[in-house]
């Protein structure tokens, strides 16, 4: 090979090299980057910073051992969470609230957040409807047989927080339509309706996509992605009572539980 031809040769794989470097770097950063948002998505969550306001770049950069680039990309991807803002002479502050709702322990939403303020609930449907063949499957009931149906716009503070849709056996469910839905979880009112406590419950979450009708309801842009808990609630005698499809708004709410290794 002609002496010029080697010369090419060895710049342009030198060039090359120094491309996958630097998109090796890149990368690097970016993961660096999601690793510290993670981290510090924890710290505001759990009451780490109680006047809203983080840590200047520089400190944060020390304590985390970051560089000041990693630590700007991470700032940044809490802002497009809308978890945090930029504020000219104050700094990084937390512009949102998320509220932590347990998977341990079978409780109603007004239960679960009392410390944190007033449930109320905005009964925007109910009454007695034809079952889908899997909810009556899933509630015991005859196939055709008709529920109550129950759709809940459930706000904290004024806040939209979740859209439940509810499906109940019609027998127990008929007590229901003259109870308080707007001040009282369900929960409490099946027991008191059966004179039995709940049981257990099975559960189902997942992130799906707001339809144009919930991310209406939820003041959510359409499109955005919602945490979806499907419950199937049963009394302590085993009987399924309550089955539901909620789903709340991801930048409000965040799911907890402890959890015991049993092999």
């Amino acid at each position: 090979m002609p002496a010029a031809d080697r010369i090419r040769d060895h710049a342009g794989q030198g060039a090359a090299t120094t491309v996958a470097a630097h998109r090796t770097r890149r990368r690097l950063r970016a993961d660096q980057a999601r690793q510290l948002a993670d981290l510090l998505r924890h710290q505001i969550l759990t009451g780490a910073c109680p006047d809203g306001t983080l840590p200047h770049e520089t400190n944060l950069a020390t304590d985390y051992r970051a560089s000041r680039n990693t630590v700007r990309q991470a700032l940044d991807l809490l802002r497009a969470e809308g978890l945090v803002d930029r504020l000219p002479g104050v700094g990084t502050v937390v512009v949102a609230r998320k509220y932590p709702h347990g998977l341990d322990r079978l409780m109603g939403l007004a239960e679960t957040l009392h410390e944190h303020g007033q449930v109320t609930n905005e009964v925007r449907t109910m009454g007695p409807a034809p079952a889908p063949t899997p909810v009556a499957e899933r509630l015991r009931a005859p196939s055709g047989a008709d529920v109550l149906y129950i759709e809940r716009l459930r706000r904290l503070n004024g806040l939209p927080l979740s859209l439940d849709l509810t499906y109940i056996p019609l027998d127990i469910g008929t007590a229901l339509l003259g109870a308080d839905l707007e001040n009282n979880d369900v929960f409490r009112l099946l027991e008191s309706i059966t004179g039995q406590p709940l049981g257990h419950a099975e559960i189902t979450l997942e992130a799906v996509n707001a339809d144009a009708h919930s991310a209406a309801v939820l003041q959510a842009p359409r499109g955005t992605a919602v945490l979806m808990l499907e419950r199937l609630t049963h009394l302590a005698d085993g009987r399924p009572v309550d089955l539901e499809f909620i789903r709340f708004r991801g930048d409000r709410i965040t799911m907890s539980g402890l959890l015991h290794r049993s092999l």
